[in-house]
């Protein structure tokens, strides 16, 4: 598996957030923009962790319950829940997650290919892990988690 981190600029800024006492990121340029959940519509027949689609500024967008699509008990009553709009194969997606952390630049070599004891069914929606001083970041690969 190859590192997808590896490109052109020496560093990446990633956007973290969190989903229940995990601490995940993606790179920032993915994102489009983050803002609190609002009224979603039901999607009939949808995988369970598609929560529903809202329309934002004249754009449709389906909404990905993260944690549940990871595996992760549903957190709906968490005090601060945002959405965070990402762009993924010409469309817009919302990210469902517990809250958002901050913007952290690292170089890109020093994001790791996550661990091989990551349960096969879960390791397949990370591309990378960052370990900081205070945390271990596992960085979301868009493609499987939406896909």
């Amino acid at each position: 598996m190859s590192n997808r981190f590896i490109k052109s600029k020496p560093f990446v800024d990633l956007a973290t957030f969190n989903i229940g006492d995990a601490c995940c990121g993606i790179d920032i340029l993915k994102v489009q923009e983050i803002n609190k959940l609002i009224q979603l519509t039901p999607v009939p027949l949808a995988p369970d962790y598609v929560m529903g689609i809202l329309n934002l500024r004249g754009r449709i967008i389906t909404v990905v319950d993260v944690g549940k699509r990871l595996g992760l008990p549903s957190r709906w009553e968490t005090k601060h829940p945002r959405n965070i709009i990402v762009r993924f194969e010409n469309e817009f997606i919302g990210l469902f997650v517990d809250s958002i952390g901050d913007v952290i630049r690292t170089a890109r070599e020093n994001i790791e290919m996550p661990p091989a004891n990551v349960a096969d069914n879960q390791g397949q929606f990370f591309e990378g892990v960052l370990k900081t001083e205070k945390q271990l970041i596992s960085i979301l690969n868009l493609a499987a988690v939406l896909g």
